[in-house]
């Protein structure tokens, strides 16, 4: 009965927890990006242009330099990837969905580490990570 109990408050928690995240600025700043790239018509055109383009490339990918058309290909995608990211609502979208990713891995790290400190906790990829954190070490390989 105990254990029910705590298992019920565990999940209003997590309820709380959630809609905490829900209502946050950091959540609000990503769905309003976000919406602006799905109406944007000028940003739509240079995704599907790239998703087109990505189709090209894969097929390339499976022979490598021997393909006729790689180098082509593989400038085409460059710059494809470079319009994309330079397009400012796009830019806009990718900086948000980054803010609310740190945020859902600090998260994670916090609840993680109340249980133990010694929890691996993947926080995403370690070569962006602002600390270490990311060799899912726990900080028992001296890093943090």
């Amino acid at each position: 009965m105990v254990a029910a109990i705590a298992d019920v408050n565990i999940m209003l928690e997590a309820d709380e927890l959630s809609e905490s995240i829900l209502s946050s600025e950091i959540f609000n700043k990503y769905i309003e990006a976000k919406q602006a790239v799905q109406n944007d018509p000028d940003a739509q055109d240079l995704l599907q242009a790239f998703q087109s383009i990505k189709t090209d490339y894969e097929e390339v990918q499976r022979f490598g330099k021997y393909h006729p058309d790689f180098k082509k290909v593989t400038k085409e995608v460059r710059e494809k990837k470079r319009q994309i990211d330079s397009h400012p609502l796009i830019a806009e979208y990718k900086i948000a969905e980054e803010e609310l990713e740190k945020l859902l891995n600090e998260i994670c790290e916090t609840i993680a580490y109340k249980v133990s400190p010694s929890v691996k906790v993947p926080s995403g990829n370690p070569f962006f990570d602002q600390s270490c954190g990311g060799c899912g070490s726990g900080g028992s390989c001296g890093c943090s």
